[in-house]
């Protein structure tokens, strides 16, 4: 095997999910500076100081709007893959990036708050497109038996993103009011390396077979990835998804809903992977912050035993990388699931007895940690290769927007609502997601196929099991079994 997959899987995430970790993280140092910033400017510009509930409108739009980009940037990512190929939509994504940088990076100099808010949207599109289009990318250019480590390489991006943004925010990096501008212009950097690099490596070669019917290319591209090995057997599995789609044009996002056999494949990606926001891990390290302080870390440490977390968030999608495929997605998931929802109902008795004895602190510590390696070992890690797997060429793209859509709007969603729930439940706002972990955890080992080492047609027969009854089922799978004797065949 070529080593060049690899290195196109360092491109893709250094340009793509890296962006989207970077930004989540890095805006956290310079908020405090950012706010002098605008009332300084709307001092100067309207002759008297605002109202501290119109600064904190103002950071609300700041914050807030990266995941209206990034609803905008998911309902696009789609069109883009299929009209121009999933290279040129991967470069694509760099534009907003460095029309962001620009902005935010000039906002202090032009004494324009705006600026920050229009760059934000526009990191948020950046973030809506690589989410979708660089795990898309790199999945249908890994070999089978290294799909899923390949697609996990997109989530050990994002947490790399995270460490860097929390790094750089640091007050010994650029985490001054000196510096701020230039902090949020750091994104500028990953967009250029990406846009000098990716060009040197081809297409997604199931996107050249299947979409655009150039076997020629397709082969030239698995040779540049693969190496020179015999792939015959990759190849057969191409030709026989593309018999199977028979020549259709890539289906809607309204196709998904109106099809029934693609209508598991839905439910899955809805329950397991859409809703992951409701995991909890925003809700773990908001209250992460108050658990460190009372085991006694001072606060002026706090930042870098955030970059601790990072490291361990690191760590364990990476190891996650070397799991997957001996241990299986199936497996990973549903005992990731089972432990993060012990860890959460744990934590909830731990933080309600926080001040009542001195080594219960310690234990909310130690169960935080724990939440989050289960988390990077199973969900953040297993569920970047989902969609590939489960949805055939047609759907794909489509099931990619779905899935981005509705993440970003639940992010939003939550991020209204989270100071309301925290207010009124506590720490028994851990039971909302404890229950999502735990019916995750039942729904995947009981329904949820393995797709470990199976070629998208076969997971597709796992699914029509669930799609069809009866007469209708067995028809399905014939014209299945019928297309792979097609190929075999030719």
């Amino acid at each position: 095997m070529s080593y060049n997959i690899f290195l196109l899987a360092f491109v893709l995430g250094i340009g793509g999910t890296f962006q989207y970790g970077l930004q989540i993280s890095i805006i956290n140092s310079p908020a405090e500076y950012i706010k002098s910033f605008i009332r300084e400017t709307w001092l100067k510009r309207y002759g008297s100081p605002p109202s501290e509930e119109m600064i904190t409108l103002m950071w609300s739009f700041v914050v807030s709007i990266y995941s209206i980009g990034g609803l905008l940037g998911s309902l696009l990512a789609g069109y883009l893959s299929v009209r121009f190929g999933r290279k040129k939509a991967m470069l694509f994504t760099n534009i907003p990036a460095l029309l962001s940088a620009t902005l935010m990076g000039l906002s202090r100099l032009c004494g324009s708050f705006e600026m920050i808010i229009a760059g934000r949207l526009f990191s948020g599109v950046c973030g809506g497109l690589a989410l979708n289009i660089h795990i898309m990318y790199a999945g249908e250019c890994a070999p089978r038996k290294l799909r899923g480590l390949i697609a996990i390489t997109a989530s050990t991006a994002i947490a790399v993103g995270k460490f860097v943004g929390f790094a750089l925010g640091l007050r010994e990096v650029l985490g001054v009011d000196a510096l701020w501008p230039i902090l949020m212009a750091a994104n500028a950097l990953p967009a250029l390396i990406q846009l000098l690099t990716l060009p040197f490596f081809p297409d997604s070669p199931r996107y050249l077979l299947i979409d655009k019917k150039d076997k020629e290319g397709c082969m030239k591209a698995v040779k540049q990835l693969w190496g020179d090995g015999d792939h015959a057997a990759e190849i057969d599995d191409m030709m026989a998804e593309q018999e199977a789609i028979r020549g259709e044009k890539a289906k809607s996002v309204c196709d998904l809903f109106r099809d029934k056999a693609v209508r598991w494949q839905l439910i899955t990606l809805f329950l397991v992977s859409s809703c992951m926001q409701l995991i909890g891990i925003n809700v773990v390290y908001f209250y992460a912050y108050n658990v460190f302080i009372k085991a006694g870390i001072p606060s002026a440490q706090i930042h870098y035993v955030s970059l601790g977390v990072g490291i361990t968030e690191i760590l364990t999608t990476a190891l996650c990388g070397f799991l997957i495929e001996r241990a299986g997605r199936k497996a990973l998931l549903w005992k990731s699931y089972t432990v993060m929802a012990l860890a959460l109902g744990l934590l909830t008795v731990t933080l309600s007895l926080q001040d009542s004895f001195s080594w219960v602190p310690y234990c909310s510590v130690a169960l935080i940690f724990i939440f989050i390696m289960s988390f990077g070992i199973g969900p953040a890690g297993v569920l970047c290769s989902l969609p590939t797997e489960i949805f055939i060429q047609s759907y794909r793209p489509a099931a990619y927007v779905f899935n981005g859509a509705t993440n970003w709007i639940q992010l939003f969603i939550l991020g209204l609502l989270f100071p309301f729930i925290v207010e009124g439940l506590g720490s028994f706002c851990f039971i909302i997601f404890l229950t999502y972990c735990l019916s995750m955890a039942i729904f995947v080992f009981l329904v949820m196929p393995e797709t470990k080492g199976k070629t998208m047609l076969q997971v597709m027969e796992e699914f029509n099991n669930l799609n069809y009854r009866g007469k209708k089922r067995q028809t399905a799978l014939q014209q299945s079994n019928c297309s792979l004797m097609i190929v075999t065949r030719l």
